[in-house]
């Protein structure tokens, strides 16, 4: 059975956002004495994740017909 594996598309403000409550956890897990390598590894995951330029189309929503 093959894992399911999630596709995120994130601008550089959502990833500092996510980057930053990986560490805030990280954070907590050292002072719990909890191993943080998981957290390590998803940390190095999205912080060196692959970028891909993506056309954004604008908004035809609000025109009149």
């Amino acid at each position: 059975m093959k894992e399911e594996r999630y596709h995120l598309a994130l601008d550089k403000y959502d990833k500092n956002i996510v980057l930053n409550a990986l560490n805030t956890l990280r954070t907590q897990q050292i002072q719990e004495g909890r191993p943080t390598e998981p957290v390590d590894e998803l940390i190095s995951r999205v912080a060196y994740a692959p970028t891909k330029k993506v056309k954004v189309a604008p908004c035809k929503c609000h025109e009149e017909r």
